[in-house]
């Protein structure tokens, strides 16, 4: 449909006119952004039809350097203005991977006389300050290669807060112990505790100067089967950011939670609390890349800064530290010491290397069982054969294999693959002894490959001590410190892990657990309603909830939470004992008898606590004997736990803690 250049024209109900970059209708007239409206114009050329993002860049954005999600604000704008619903779209609908596609009708309007005008009410549009900045902006150059193609049930130690992982787009869950914790994102040291704990009593948003979101970078190469490298490249470029201490920076899983949504800037600075974000996309030929990447402030909506990138894959380590330095230049961030070689250390400028890890990185996100696993270590391994100084390789690989270990292999392979991952954790701290990935790793190795609980604090200080913004680092040292009894001090990492990952399920799990072995009862049955509020379907939440009840003894609330999920392992753990107490010592026995044929001798630390719960201390020690002989990593909570409670004067007890030589 040709429009006619600036003349007027309906959309549904609404009038357009492009020469003043209004619509209107009811009497309300509404202002757009130049560019805004040249979107809205291209649909409405082609009603019915697909318009690509490509097409949209093209024709709108041909002469600036931005990224697709400029398209994807524009189309958010023009949503909020003709007050259409993405969800039954009476305007513009989404056409997944091709699009958009505008299904109201298109009428040519009669030319009148200029009306009177009647008031009009600004809306926030996507590209606010273009008329100021097109002198400043750069001209993207062509394309690379010339085209415009458009449960198995894991069982949750109760120390070992499992992982919600979210699988691609959809936000599949799926549910696996502390090795499936996010790389999430490091951010600024001493971050305040001030947590966006809850989805239902948000904070105002407050964000700090220097905080920044990353979201994923588009995948523009027209192969799905590159998702992974531009998934993954924006994860290093956002752990590159990370190592900048001046800055904050929003955790991976709390960023890439909008992978496929198109949001507008604002949505995703109010629901992260941060104060710009950073957004992109990867073009790839061969070993060769195009990285277009954008900032933008969040609370006014100005670009900050945007380039083009085209670079060799050999280059990628040089690539991530010039825009982690752009992007703190353009935030005015003052960079301290030698930033380039924190950036930098641990990374390899072998592109085949670089390309492996990236897959082991990717299937460590997408899989659900111990075939994931495997197939990640691999990838692993081909990134170490490539590049033998790969220290962030050989720190990725030495979770893997404590992972693995602890819930996969079998027999005499436990051992082996512990030590494995002893060896490529003490492998990554030798090649990059200020790499904090190696000595987490080496600590998350001590902790349940060795039982070794002072070594594994030495390594969970230091990678504290090295990056003491990284929510993985601030979740994983929180979670131990609490086991070892340093309450104040892993509540307060666990807060932070909170505040720099707001959209993580297992932050909060980390939260609310800590909360618990504190004693602090009702704070942490706070931590569990918000956990239901932002994820109803993990049902660990309730059975430990549950316990948390019982721990105040109200035995009423903690049977209906556990009862809430009767069939998960961590219910029967809490009705064995809620039951117990409450006199119905059959339905104990019974509930007892269910979680024992499900678990066999796995669940020897948990069957010992509820012994000692139901005061039988004979059996709790018989059961502690054998989550000894069997190295079970619940030991790990033996100092804390609540439930070990009336086990603390039994002197066979007390032999059993001095075996686990606790840090003192």
């Amino acid at each position: 449909m040709n429009l006619g250049g600036n003349a007027a024209f309906y959309v549904g109900e609404w009038r357009i006119d492009p020469a003043l970059d209004e619509i209107s209708r009811d009497g309300k007239t509404v202002k757009l952004e130049p560019r805004t409206m040249r979107v809205l114009v291209c649909f409405a050329e082609r009603p019915g039809e697909v318009v690509s993002v490509n097409q949209l860049l093209d024709v709108v954005w041909k002469d600036l350097v931005v990224t697709p999600y400029s398209v994807y604000q524009a189309v958010a704008v023009l949503r909020r203005a003709l007050g259409d619903d993405p969800k039954d779209p009476t305007y513009i609908a989404n056409v997944v991977r091709r699009g958009y596609r505008l299904v109201a009708p298109v009428e040519v309007a009669a030319q009148t006389l200029d009306p009177v005008r009647p008031q009009t009410e600004n809306v926030v549009g996507t590209d606010r300050d273009d008329r100021q900045k097109d002198k400043l902006e750069q001209a993207a150059p062509g394309p690379l290669d010339g085209s415009h193609k458009i449960e198995r049930r894991i069982r949750l130690r109760y120390g070992s807060i499992l992982m919600v992982l979210l699988v691609g787009a959809g936000g599949v869950l799926w549910l696996m112990p502390r090795i499936n914790q996010e790389r999430a994102a490091p951010a600024i040291a001493g971050v305040s505790d001030r947590v966006v704990s809850s989805v239902a009593r948000p904070v105002p948003f407050d964000p700090p100067a220097h905080s920044i979101a990353v979201l994923p970078f588009v995948n523009m190469s027209g192969d799905p089967s590159q998702q992974y490298f531009s998934d993954g490249l924006t994860e290093e470029l956002l752990n590159s950011l990370t190592r900048i201490n001046e800055l904050q920076v929003a955790a991976r899983t709390s960023s890439f939670s909008f992978q496929g949504e198109h949001p507008d800037i604002a949505t995703v600075a109010h629901k992260l609390n941060v104060a710009s974000v950073l957004e992109g996309s990867v073009r790839r030929s061969g070993n060769t890349i195009r990285v277009t990447a954008q900032l933008n402030n969040a609370v006014t909506g100005f670009h900050l800064w945007s380039q083009t990138y085209d670079r060799d894959l050999g280059d990628i380590l040089k690539l991530q530290t010039d825009i982690a330095n752009a992007v703190a230049g353009a935030l005015k961030v003052t960079l301290l010491g030698n930033a380039s070689a924190k950036i930098e250390l641990g990374g390899t400028h072998n592109p085949a290397a670089f390309d492996a890890y990236l897959r082991a990185v990717k299937t460590y996100y997408s899989g659900t069982e111990g075939k994931a696993l495997q197939t990640a270590i691999a990838a692993y391994s081909e990134a170490i054969r490539l590049d033998p100084n790969y220290a962030l390789a050989f720190a990725g690989r030495s979770r893997m294999y404590t992972g693995y270990a602890t819930e996969f292999a079998r027999g005499a392979a436990i051992r082996e693959f512990f030590d494995k991952a002893q060896a490529d954790a003490r492998e990554a701290v030798r090649l990059a002894p200020e790499l904090a990935e190696g000595h987490l790793a080496l600590g998350y190795f001590f902790e349940d490959g060795a039982l070794d609980f002072t070594r594994a604090n030495e390594g969970f200080q230091r990678a504290l001590a090295l990056a003491p913004g990284d929510a993985t680092v601030l979740r994983l040292s929180g979670d131990f410190l609490v086991s070892m009894g340093q309450f104040d001090e892993g509540i307060s990492a666990a807060r932070r892990a909170v505040a720099l990952d707001p959209l993580n399920r297992s932050s909060h799990l980390v939260l609310g657990a800590g909360l618990y072995f504190a004693r602090r009862y009702r704070e942490a049955i706070q931590a569990y309603a918000d956990i239901i509020t932002l994820d109803p379907s993990v049902p660990e939440t309730y059975g430990v909830r549950g316990l948390a009840y019982y721990g105040l003894d109200d035995l009423k609330n903690a049977r209906s939470s556990c009862e809430s999920k009767p069939d998960h392992w961590s219910a029967q753990w809490c009705l064995a004992v809620v039951y117990d107490k409450m006199g119905r010592h059959a339905d104990a026995e019974a509930t007892l008898a269910k979680y024992r044929a499900k678990s066999g001798d796995a669940g020897a630390y948990e069957y010992a606590t509820i012994y000692a719960q139901w005061g039988d201390r004979a059996k709790a020690l018989e059961w502690l004997a054998t989550a000894m002989r069997l190295r079970d990593p619940g030991l790990v909570l033996l100092r804390t736990d609540p439930l070990m409670d009336p086990m603390r004067n039994e002197p066979g007890f007390q032999a059993i803690e001095r075996q686990l030589k606790f840090p003192s």
